[in-house]
């Protein structure tokens, strides 16, 4: 995988923030919330871009209205190093239909050539209703050529999701399902295989994330 597609990483907690803000519940006045937490892995959309490493990151979000804004930090990648992401949107519940829209910077001020706010940007969409939501990822300016589609469902503690990349010529067609188990709200557990991977990748081995979380007060 190419640095242009590193670009895109956000980590596994980028993603699965994206999937958590999907309809926050939609207050008034300004809440502001925090949480730090790490992972055995740098898990990211089938990938696991740190190559063994784990990976440690944090995240404050502020939202009001439906409205939310916010800053995850992490250790970054094998490539690029540390990495920083900003994000912004809304998302809100209707008759139990769920809806979310956001845009997210990812930013590597420690790599050979540092990747400053605003170079890299992806926009958010997610819809959702009951135990089953889509999320569609989309590349902007110069990665308006990538995409990233996801597909999934919750049913208590597990949910299912299947992914699948397109666009980028190194990427295109490669999916994967991730089985997850929630053990409470602060410990999760994820087996990642791949259902299709791409020639030149040898990214086709399963992969077991066990990630911790703690919010902070």
């Amino acid at each position: 995988m190419n640095l242009k597609q590193k670009f895109l990483a956000g980590a596994v907690a980028a993603s699965a923030m994206a999937s958590a803000a999907l309809a926050p519940v939609a207050h008034a006045e300004a809440e502001v919330s925090a949480s730090v937490g790490a992972a055995n892995m740098y898990y990211w959309r089938g990938y696991d871009l740190g190559n063994g490493d784990p990976a440690v990151w944090g995240d404050i979000n502020v939202s009001a209205s439906g409205f939310y804004a916010g800053m995850w930090a992490s250790s970054g990648d094998a490539a690029l190093g540390t990495e920083y992401d900003l994000y912004a949107g809304y998302g809100n519940e209707i008759n139990g239909f769920s809806f979310d829209l956001s845009l997210w910077s990812y930013s590597y001020p420690s790599a050979d050539e540092p990747i400053s706010p605003g170079d890299n940007v992806e926009a958010i969409l997610g819809v959702g209703y009951g135990p089953l939501a889509v999320t569609y990822y989309h590349g902007l300016e110069d990665l308006d050529d990538y995409s990233y589609l996801t597909v999934g469902a919750a049913f208590g503690d597990f949910s299912l999701t299947y992914g699948v990349h397109d666009g980028e010529a190194e990427l295109d067609g490669y999916s994967h399902v991730d089985l997850s188990y929630a053990y409470n709200e602060n410990l999760s557990f994820t087996l990642g295989l791949v259902t299709d991977d791409v020639d030149g990748l040898n990214n086709d081995e399963a992969k077991f994330v066990v990630g911790f979380s703690i919010p902070i007060e």
